[in-house]
């Protein structure tokens, strides 16, 4: 990036429209710009559950998410640029393998809920299912995305839960089981 902002309030953007990286304005509907708000919308609520008490290993973790998601969204921001690499994403898998590891096997479906970390994990993954839904969207209607923000929103999806379920653990609060 060449410049930092130093005016936020442009009025640009006044007309229902809005720049992308590359210099072109899109409307503010426009799939790309709703999958870049839905990222930026995962790496903020990731944000606020890291305002909790975490175990190091986890915030370190999330902290190294923020950053991929907000290089993620300067994917979407500029067409044809990519960043992300397979080894994000084998990053995520080794954060699940890990993280599963420590958990019994689940033997009923859970419901979001435990302790205040955990629910916000939850939130995170079911605002990362969306994020994935978006990018999944656009490369359908657009060519140049990279295959590796859709798996990378993926695996985060699963680690959220997983993260979600290890944080009640550490806390002594049982998973929150769904009662048929």
């Amino acid at each position: 990036m060449s410049h930092r902002l130093s005016i936020i309030t442009t009025r640009s953007g006044d007309d229902g429209t809005t720049a992308l990286g590359d210099g072109q304005r899109v409307p503010k509907t426009h799939e790309r710009i709703q999958a870049l708000g839905d990222v930026d919308e995962l790496n903020s609520h990731i944000g606020l559950w890291r305002c909790e008490s975490l175990p190091q290993d986890v915030d370190l973790c999330l902290n190294q998410i923020q950053h991929d998601l907000f290089d993620m969204g300067a994917e979407l921001a500029v067409p044809g640029y990519q960043v992300l690499t397979a080894q994000h994403v084998l990053f995520l898998e080794h954060q699940l393998q890990h993280y599963n590891a420590q958990l019994p096997p689940l033997k009923e479906f859970i419901l979001p809920g435990g302790c205040k970390a955990a629910a916000l994990a939850h939130i995170a993954r079911t605002v990362a299912r969306r994020a994935e839904r978006a990018v999944i969207q656009l490369n359908q209607s657009e060519t140049g995305l990279s295959a590796h923000s859709t798996q990378y929103l993926n695996r985060l999806s699963d680690l959220c839960f997983v993260l979600a379920r290890h944080l009640n653990k550490h806390q002594g609060v049982s998973d929150v089981l769904w009662q048929r």
